[in-house]
C-alpha cells in the first residue's frame, strides 16, 4: 500500500464540489477461464482539472503526427502512446487521489457474484475508505462520474452503492450525482482507465512499471479477501 497526498487548491478553502471518477479492470467471469482479478478504482480531484489541456493537446499531437487517436484508452493505446500519457500524468500527481479496492475472484463466493450484491458491496467498500479520508467540511457537492453502463441492472447496482455511502456521509448541505458519461467525451475518465490499468496489470501480470511511474497519488489498494482462505475453483 502507497499513499499520496491530494493537493489543496485555493478552492478547498471555499465551498466546492468534489469530482470521483470511477473505473473497472477485468471480468465478472468467475471461473478459471476469467481474470485472476477484478479491480475497482476512483480518482478524486478537484476543479480546475489539472490535465485536460495537456492530454487534449497530445492528442492533437499524435493525430499530426499520423495516429487516428479519438480518446486515451490504456488496453487499446499503443506502448509509445501510453508512455506519452503516463508522462503527462506523472507531472499532475498530487492533484490526484487514487484509491482501489482488490478483489481476487476465485475467494468470491458464488451467493456474492451477481452484479445486484458484487458491486454495491465492492464499491461501497472502497467509496466508505475514501471518504471517510477525505476533508468534507467545504464541499457542496461530490459529483460521481462513471464510463456509461450499457447494462442497466450494473448501472443501479453502481448507484446505489454510490448512494448508499454518500448519504451517510456528506454533510446535509451537501449533494450529490451520479452520472454516467462516455469516456471519450471525459478526460477524467480516462485518467482514471489509465490509473485503474497500472493497478490491475501489478496485480494481475506482477507488471508494476506503469504503476511505479504514478504510485505517489495511489493512497490504497486494498485486496479485500487478502485474508480468505477458501478458493471457490
Amino acid at each position: 500500500m502507497t499513499s499520496g497526498n491530494l493537493q489543496q487548491p485555493a478552492t478547498a478553502r471555499t465551498p466546492h464540489p468534489l469530482y470521483i471518477f470511477l473505473d473497472e479492470g477485468g471480468d465478472l467471469n468467475f471461473s478459471p477461464s476469467g481474470s485472476r482479478y477484478f479491480t475497482l478504482t476512483s480518482v478524486l480531484v478537484r476543479r480546475p482539472f489539472p490535465l485536460d489541456a495537456a492530454l487534449t493537446e497530445l492528442r492533437y499531437e499524435l493525430i499530426e503526427n499520423g495516429l487516428d487517436v479519438e480518446y486515451f484508452h490504456a488496453s487499446e493505446d499503443r506502448q509509445a502512446t501510453r508512455d506519452k500519457v503516463f508522462a503527462e500524468i506523472r507531472t499532475a500527481l498530487n492533484h490526484f487521489r487514487v484509491d482501489a479496492v482488490i478483489v481476487e475472484k476465485c475467494k468470491t463466493g458464488p451467493p456474492l457474484r451477481a452484479d445486484s450484491r458484487f458491486y454495491p458491496e465492492m464499491m461501497g467498500y472502497l467509496l466508505r475508505y475514501v471518504i471517510r479520508g477525505t476533508d468534507l467540511s467545504q464541499v457542496t457537492e461530490i459529483i460521481a462520474i462513471t464510463d456509461r453502463i450499457p447494462i442497466n441492472r450494473k448501472r443501479r447496482a453502481v448507484e446505489k452503492a454510490v448512494k448508499r455511502v454518500l448519504t451517510n456521509r456528506l454533510p446535509q448541505s451537501a449533494r450529490y450525482r451520479v452520472i454516467h458519461h462516455d469516456s471519450k467525451s471525459s478526460v477524467g475518465l480516462q485518467i482514471a482507465d489509465y490509473f485503474n490499468w497500472a493497478i490491475f496489470r501489478a496485480w494481475e501480470r506482477s507488471d508494476r512499471r506503469s504503476l511505479n511511474i504514478v504510485s505517489s497519488a495511489v493512497r490504497s489498494q486494498f485486496d479485500i479477501f487478502r485474508g480468505g482462505t477458501t478458493r471457490w475453483y
